[in-house]
């Protein structure tokens, strides 16, 4: 995909939330929607029973809530990304 955008590919510090804001937020996200909600609600017996439980809610945060975001504008992060193949298809096509 970066190929395809001529983006290229750079790291970010670790230990560095300045340069690493998006991953930032989306585990604040993590933290206040599911993990803190989730040790409310249940007494895990797993680590099994509670990525079950995140992958559901990983799930539905991609593909059913809508995202005011950057690229997102009210749609899911799916839906954006079902929305842009049909243009990565164009650009490999014509490259």
């Amino acid at each position: 995909y970066l190929a395809v955008e001529d983006v290229d590919h750079s790291r970010t510090k670790t230990k560095n939330p300045q340069t690493n804001g998006i991953v930032e937020r989306f585990h604040k996200t993590v933290l206040d929607e599911f993990y803190r909600v989730a040790f409310r609600k249940k007494i895990y017996a797993s680590i099994e029973e509670l990525q079950a439980d995140l992958d559901q809610w990983v799930r539905s945060y991609n593909e059913e809530r809508p995202h005011q975001g950057r690229w997102c504008f009210g749609k899911t992060p799916m839906q954006t990304f079902l929305d842009a193949v049909p243009l990565a298809r164009e650009k490999m096509i014509a490259a």
